[in-house]
C-alpha cells in the first residue's frame, strides 16, 4: 500500500477550491449569509423597544396632568403620536395597530391628586406581542412615584411618599393574560409557509433541470405563464393542508382564539401563499441546482424571520431595518393573522397590509416570467 502523498492531497485541494470558486452563487451565499446574520443581529435586533407610539386621551389640562404626559415622553419608552379627548378615536388607532398604548387621564385629575384621592389613570396596551410592551409596562410602575415630584413640593411634599399619588391601571387588550403563545402560534403560520412554499417551488424547476426532463417540458407549446401557474397551484393546495394542521393545533392544543372571520383569514392566506410561491419560482430560474435553490431559500427566509417582528419586536428595530421589513410579505401577513385572530379585524382595517403583499406578489411574478426561458441556453 502506497504512502499518503501530500502532493496528491494538495492537487485535489487545488482542484476542489477552483471548482468552488467557479460556482459563484454558492460561494456568494457562503459568505453572504454570515454577513447578513452579523448585520441583522448586531444592528437591527433589539429586545428593548423604545419610542412606542402612544395616544393620550386627556380630559384634564391641569399642571399635574401635563407633568404626567411629560414623564411618559421623558421615559423614552413612549412616543406621543396622538392627543385628544375621544377614547373611541384612540381605541380605533389601537385596533388598526397604529399605537401601542392608550393613556386615559380622567377629568379633575390635577385636583384629585392635590386632595390625595389617588385618581385612576387607565393605560390600555396592545398585548398581541407581549415582548414588545413588557419593559414599557415595567417602566410605568417605576414612573408612578417620580412623575409628579416637581409638582408636589412644599406643603404637598407628603404626597410624594408611597403609594404613588395616582393609580395606574394596566389593561392588556387582545391578550389579557399576556400569553406568548397567542403571539407565537399565529406567527408560525407565516414562518412555516414562507420556508416551505419558497423551498418547494424553487426545487421544482431545478429538479427537472437536473433530471433532464426540462427538455420535454420546453418542447411542448406550454407558455411561461402556464408553466408558472401549473407549478404553483399544487403547492397552494399543500399550503392549505399545512394551514389546516397549524390552525388545528393552535385552537385545540394552545387555545388561541379566532375572534375574526375565518373566511377572510383563508383569503388573506391565499394571497400570502401565492406571493411566496412566486418568490420560489423566481429562485428556480436563477439556481442551477437544488443546493443553490435551498441556499437562496434560506437567504430569503432569514431576514423574513428576523425583520418581520416574529422573533423580535418590530418597533424595537432601527428605522432602516423597519423599512426593509416593510418590503417582506411576512411582516404584513403577521399583522393580518394577528389582527383577524386576536382583534377581530375586518377587510377595511387590513387593506393597508394587504396591498403591499399584492404588490410584492405582482413584482415577484413578473420577474419570474421575465427570467423564464423557453430554451435551456
Amino acid at each position: 500500500m502506497s504512502r499518503i502523498s501530500s502532493a496528491r492531497t494538495w492537487a485535489v485541494f487545488i482542484k476542489e477550491f477552483q471548482q468552488m470558486l467557479r460556482d459563484r452563487l454558492t460561494f456568494a451565499m457562503a459568505v453572504g449569509i454570515p454577513v447578513l446574520q452579523l448585520v441583522l443581529f448586531g444592528y437591527a435586533i433589539n429586545t428593548d423597544p423604545r419610542g412606542l407610539p402612544t395616544a393620550v386621551v386627556a380630559a384634564d389640562a391641569g399642571p399635574q396632568a401635563r407633568s404626567l404626559v411629560a414623564a411618559l415622553q421623558n421615559s423614552g419608552y413612549f412616543k406621543l403620536v396622538h392627543q385628544g379627548t375621544s377614547p373611541s378615536e384612540a381605541d380605533a388607532l389601537m385596533a388598526d395597530g397604529r399605537v401601542q398604548f392608550v393613556v386615559e387621564i380622567p377629568p379633575d385629575f390635577s385636583r384629585a391628586v392635590l386632595r390625595g384621592e389617588r385618581p385612576a389613570v387607565l393605560v390600555a396596551v396592545d398585548a398581541t406581542d407581549p415582548s414588545a410592551s413588557g419593559n414599557a409596562i415595567a417602566a410605568l410602575g417605576e414612573m408612578g412615584n417620580q412623575a409628579l415630584r416637581h409638582d408636589l413640593v412644599g406643603p404637598l411634599r407628603t404626597l410624594q411618599k408611597p403609594p404613588a399619588p395616582f393609580d395606574l391601571r394596566i389593561h392588556r387588550r387582545y391578550n389579557p393574560e399576556g400569553l406568548s403563545r397567542y403571539n407565537i402560534v399565529p406567527g408560525l403560520i407565516g414562518t412555516i409557509l414562507t420556508m416551505t412554499m419558497v423551498m418547494l417551488t424553487s426545487l421544482a424547476m431545478t429538479r427537472e433541470r437536473e433530471r433532464g426532463t426540462m427538455e420535454n417540458l420546453l418542447a411542448t407549446p406550454v407558455r411561461p405563464f402556464e408553466v408558472m401557474a401549473g407549478k404553483i397551484l399544487p403547492y397552494v393546495v399543500i399550503g392549505y393542508v399545512q394551514l389546516a394542521v397549524i390552525l388545528g393545533a393552535a385552537m385545540l392544543l394552545f387555545q388561541v382564539p379566532m375572534v375574526g372571520s375565518f373566511a377572510l383569514l383563508m383569503a388573506m392566506i391565499g394571497v400570502f401563499i401565492v406571493a411566496n410561491l412566486a418568490v420560489g419560482f423566481t429562485f428556480s430560474t436563477v439556481a442551477r441546482n437544488q443546493l443553490q435553490a435551498v441556499q437562496m431559500t434560506f437567504f430569503f427566509f432569514l431576514p423574513s424571520m428576523l425583520l418581520s417582528g416574529f422573533m423580535f419586536p418590530y418597533r424595537g428595530m432601527p428605522v432602516w431595518a423597519q423599512h426593509l421589513g416593510e418590503v417582506l410579505p411576512l411582516t404584513h401577513f403577521l399583522r393580518i393573522v394577528r389582527g383577524i385572530m386576536l382583534k377581530g379585524a375586518g377587510a377595511p382595517q387590513l387593506w393597508g397590509e394587504l396591498w403591499p403583499m399584492l404588490a410584492f406578489m405582482a413584482v415577484a411574478g413578473l420577474v419570474a416570467l421575465k427570467r423564464y426561458r423557453q430554451t435551456l441556453d
